[in-house]
């Protein structure tokens, strides 16, 4: 995927998150709607701007499974905390 659009797409998903937030929303539909924003933004750093998308699969499998266990401990530390 070209970067300008990558680029794009983190720009929208980062405004529609700081949009949410001066809304006042809240609820646990938000923040899975945002840890799954998160997520996607991951994926694209990882696979765009950190160049990992060629390379071989345990890489990208590495990478990005560190990235589900940091967003699962923060959706398991959100949902202790309700």
């Amino acid at each position: 995927m070209k970067v300008w659009l990558v680029w794009l797409l983190l720009v929208v998903l980062t405004l529609l998150t700081w949009w949410a937030g001066q809304a006042g929303y809240h609820g646990q539909w938000l923040v899975l709607a945002l840890l799954a924003s998160v997520f996607i933004k991951g994926h694209f750093v990882i696979a765009d701007f950190m160049g990992l998308r060629g390379v071989a699969v345990r890489w990208r499998m590495l990478v990005h499974g560190w990235l589900v266990l940091v967003l699962g401990l923060i959706l398991l530390a959100y949902g202790l905390g309700m």
